[in-house]
Parts: structure tokens; sequence; C-alpha cells
């Protein structure tokens, strides 16, 4: 009795006391993006990050006193050498608050080395940080794959200069791109909170959002969350391009589900939002693409539900006057949502295409939201963002 409990008390003091020290609770997700391999033109200047510093600027969306980072190399065939990472509070463009700057260390040290098709995790640390605040992340590589693990839809800057950086650095004439590099999620250590992890494509990437501006509908939906006073985070995984069942860019939901989604921390809730792509690839029999998305949402919301999540379906915005649309992938289009609404496979509905379709041309978005007649514009993602945040608990 007396070793058990020994035994018992060790194991918390461990839990309690992991990484460098600092006591952690419960993680859960205050930011995310999903994996996806950058090779080619979507590198910086046709070349790889050996020997480089990389700031990236995020926006969070729930804020905690102890965090953690998240990097991934899962794309890349060849490790990438890390020689350090630090954090700081982000000003305007690549500026950062140089007293709020903090090292992250992996295993106690500062340098890490991602073995190809893996992830790692930071060591818990101290750092003040304020719901829907802006963070810099800084990190000075070492050797690195010509192909990157990455996330192409930023909408934020990034910042690239030669050599090892320290936090009182200039990078005002740093290379500049609108990619996330290696960076995969940042948790926080709370009790109290929870998050909510979007599936989507483009129009949950926040293409037709305005870059480092942060108003993606998850942006804004974050926004909402918290002037409600919900402790509730937000996790945007949507790629753009991407696909439900197979083709498009990146991984397919399907294949790419349990790592984006299910195995995200603290989650209670998802939101599949994702199909249009699938539809828009229809050549044909429509009825076919239809029966094979509404078996995939059914797979998705149980597996959800399997890890206690509440699951919100949100049906397929219009994409009349778009080179998508024809009549047959409307009619998959209209079927897909009477389903979404009408099933009872999801614990709440999202109703995108009711609250952004044009009454007198339903095929259509709205005028005044939209893109290019696919993706919603800046104002588009406002009204969704505001509107999700009326219907998810």
């Amino acid at each position: 009795m007396k070793k058990s409990f020994i035994v018992a008390l060790l194991s918390f003091a461990m839990c309690a006391q992991a990484g460098n020290g600092v006591k952690e609770g419960k993680w859960t997700g205050t930011w995310a993006a999903a994996p996806q391999l950058a090779a080619g033109q979507d590198m910086p200047a046709g070349t790889d990050l050996s020997g480089m510093s990389l700031r990236q600027i995020v926006r969070v969306s729930v804020g905690g006193d102890v965090l953690r980072l998240q990097l991934s190399n899962e794309y890349s065939k060849t490790p990438v050498e890390i020689k350090s990472v630090y954090i700081a509070t982000a000003g305007d463009s690549c500026v950062i608050n140089k007293g709020s700057a903090k090292y992250l260390t992996f295993g106690k040290k500062r340098n890490v080395t991602i073995e190809a098709g893996k992830a790692v995790m930071s060591d818990a640390i101290k750092f003040d940080l304020k719901p829907l605040q802006r963070l810099a992340i800084t990190v000075n590589y070492g050797s690195t794959p010509k192909e990157a693990t990455s996330h192409l839809g930023s909408r934020t800057t990034s910042y690239i200069i030669k050599g090892t950086s320290k936090p009182g650095s200039n990078f005002s004439n740093a290379m500049k791109v609108d990619h996330w590099y290696n960076i995969s999620a940042i948790d926080i250590s709370s009790e109290d909170k929870s998050t909510v992890a979007v599936l989507g494509n483009s129009i949950t990437d926040g293409r037709g959002s305005t870059t480092n501006m942060q108003n993606r509908w998850t942006d804004v939906l974050a926004t909402n969350l918290q002037a409600e006073g919900k402790n509730l985070g937000v996790l945007n995984l949507g790629i753009g391009g991407n696909c439900v069942l197979k083709g498009g860019l990146g991984t397919p939901a399907m294949q790419r589900y349990d790592r984006d989604i299910i195995a995200q921390r603290g989650v209670s809730a998802v939101v599949i939002f994702e199909g249009v792509n699938d539809i828009g690839s229809i050549n044909g029999n429509s009825e076919a693409m239809t029966a094979k998305l509404i078996d995939a949402y059914t797979q998705l919301a149980k597996k959800a539900r399997e890890h206690g999540y509440k699951v919100y379906g949100a049906t397929i915005t219009p994409f009349g006057g778009h080179s998508y649309f024809t009549f047959f992938r409307e009619a998959a289009r209209q079927a897909v949502n009477e389903w979404i609404r009408t099933s009872g496979t999801f614990d709440g509905v999202i109703d995108f295409d009711k609250l952004m379709r044009d009454p007198s041309e339903p095929s259509k978005l709205k005028a005044d939201l939209q893109e290019d007649w696919l993706h919603p514009n800046a104002a588009g993602y406002k009204v969704m963002g505001e509107y999700a945040a009326k219907i998810i608990k």
C-alpha cells in the first residue's frame, strides 16, 4: 500500500513539474495550422532555410500563462536541424517586444533535430499570453531539407534573415514570404478552457481575407467568443484547395483528420466545413459524389463523438459565377446541404449557405460579400464569423 502511494505521488510530481519544472495543467490548443508540403516556388527564394533565421507571426485565440509549441517535419524526407527558438510579443511588422522574449527548450536543450516524418513538442514555458495576442516565433535553423513541412496559406508575412538571430536582431531588411514553416500548434495549460477545431479548405484557410489583418472567419469567431466571455479557443485547420475524399492540395481530409483534428489538445467541439472542392471536381455523376461525401461526413462525425466532442456541420456556400458551377455540381451541393440540415448527424448546423447566398439568385454568393464567386471577401468572413459565434457553444 505504501509503495503504491509513493509511485502515485512520483507520477503526480512528474506530470505537475514536467519540462522546465513548470507546473502544467490540462493542455488546450490556442492556435494551430495544418501541415503540408512546400517545394519549389513555395520555398523562400527557391532555396531552403539552412543557416537562416525565420520570424513568423501568429494570432492565438485563448490566453494562458504556460505554453508549449509544436514543430513539424512530417512532410520532409530529411531531418531539420534547429539551433534555437524564441517567442516574443509581436509588434508592428517584424518588430518584437524584446523584453518579452523567451527561448524555448526541447528536453531542456535549446537545440533540437526533428527527424523526417516526425513532429516535436517543446518543453512547457511560463509566458504571459493574452487572448487574441499576436505572437512572434523566431526559429534559428542549422541544416534544413530542400522541401519543407509548412502551411502555405498563412495570410501572414514571415521574415527571413541570414545567420543566427537574437531578440535584439534587426529584421527590417528581411526577405518576406507569406507562408509558415515547421510551426504547427501552440497549447496553453488551463483547467477551465477548451477549443473548437475547424476542418476546412481555402474558405476556412482565409483566401479572400486581408494579409496580416487576421480577419478569416475563424479569427472573427475567436474575437466574438472572447467578447462574450467564453473560454473557448479556435483552431483553424483549413488547407487551400483541400478535398475531403481524394485529390486537391494537401493530404485529403479523410486521411489527415486524426492528426489535424482528433489529436488536438483540449478539443470540445469540431466544425466540419469542407466539400466544395470535391463537388467542383464532378464530371458526370453528381449522385455518386453526394453519397460519398455524406458517408465521409458520417464517419468524421462518429469519430469525433467517440472522443467526446460536439460536432457541427457547416453547409457548403454557393459558387454560381465561378468556374466550378454546373447544373450537376449545384445539384450535388444542394443535396449535401439538405442532408447536413436534416439528417440529425450533427449536434448543430452552421448554415453558411443560407447566410451567404443571394436571396434573388441562391446559387450565388451575395455580391458584396464575395471575392471571386467562390471565396468570401473580408466583409463576408466577418459575417460568417459573427454568425458562427452565435451557434457554437
